[in-house]
C-alpha cells in the first residue's frame, strides 16, 4: 500500500551559462526540455491508468524551482499546468549557483501532505519512464526513506527522500555530504543509463536529440 502522497522537486534554477541560452525552453520533440521532464515525472508519479488533468492533480505534486530566465521558465510552467499537477517556486538565491539553495526552497514549498519527494533535474529530458517508475515503485513497496537510481554503480537522478530526512537534507552543506552520511540506509535501484544524463552544453543537446530521435 502506498504510504502517502508522493511529489517531485524539479531543480530548474540554473543560469544555463554553458548552453548559452535558457536550456529548459529548448525544443524536445513536441515539448520543451522542461516539458519532457514534467511529462515523464507525472507519468511515473501517478497510476498508469490515470488520465491527465484532474485525476493527476489529486495524486501528485510537481514543484519546479525556478531561478535563471525566471519569467520565461515560469510562463512555461503555467502552460504545463494546463495538463499536469505542476507549479513554480522561485529560488531567490539562484545566482549563487548552488543546488542546495534550490533544494531548501523546494522542500519548504512542497505540500504538507507529501510524504516523500523525488529530487529531479530540469535538464534531464532523456530520463526514461521505466527508470523513473522503478524509483517510485521501490518507494511504494519498501517505504525506504532514501532511494537512488544507479547505473554501473554510479548514482543518478531522480533520487527520492522521505519527509523525515528533509530537515537534515536542507541543513546539509552539499547533497553529496547528506547522501554519504546516510550511505548505510540508501536503497539503490538498478536503472538504465538515462539516470546519468543531463544537458549542459550545445553538444549535449545535439547528442540528446539525436539519440531521442
Amino acid at each position: 500500500m502506498e504510504p502517502g502522497k508522493l511529489g517531485a522537486l524539479v531543480l530548474a534554477a540554473g543560469m544555463s551559462r554553458r548552453m548559452g541560452q535558457p536550456k529548459l525552453l529548448l525544443p524536445w520533440g513536441e515539448l520543451t526540455v522542461l516539458g519532457q521532464v514534467v511529462s515523464t515525472l507525472a507519468a511515473a508519479l501517478t497510476d498508469e491508468t490515470a488520465n491527465l488533468g484532474a485525476d493527476r492533480r489529486l495524486t501528485a505534486e510537481l514543484l519546479i524551482v525556478t531561478g535563471g530566465a525566471r519569467e520565461l521558465v515560469e510562463a512555461e510552467v503555467a502552460r504545463l499546468a494546463e495538463n499536469f499537477p505542476v507549479r513554480a517556486i522561485f529560488n531567490e538565491q539562484h545566482e549563487a549557483g548552488e543546488m542546495m539553495s534550490s533544494l531548501q526552497t523546494g522542500l519548504a514549498g512542497l505540500d504538507s501532505q507529501v510524504a516523500a519527494t523525488l529530487i529531479a533535474l530540469g535538464d534531464q529530458p532523456q530520463l526514461s519512464l521505466d527508470s523513473a517508475r522503478r524509483v517510485v515503485t521501490a518507494w511504494k513497496t519498501s517505504g525506504a526513506r532514501l532511494i537512488i537510481p544507479s547505473f554501473s554503480q554510479r548514482r543518478g537522478h531522480p533520487w527520492l527522500v522521505g519527509r523525515a530526512l528533509w530537515d537534515e537534507l536542507g541543513a546539509a552543506s552539499t547533497a553529496r555530504n547528506f547522501l554519504n552520511a546516510h550511505a548505510d540506509e540508501i536503497l539503490y535501484v538498478d536503472c538504465d543509463e538515462s539516470v546519468l544524463k543531463d544537458l549542459d552544453t550545445p553538444e549535449d543537446y545535439a547528442q540528446g536529440l539525436q539519440m531521442a530521435g
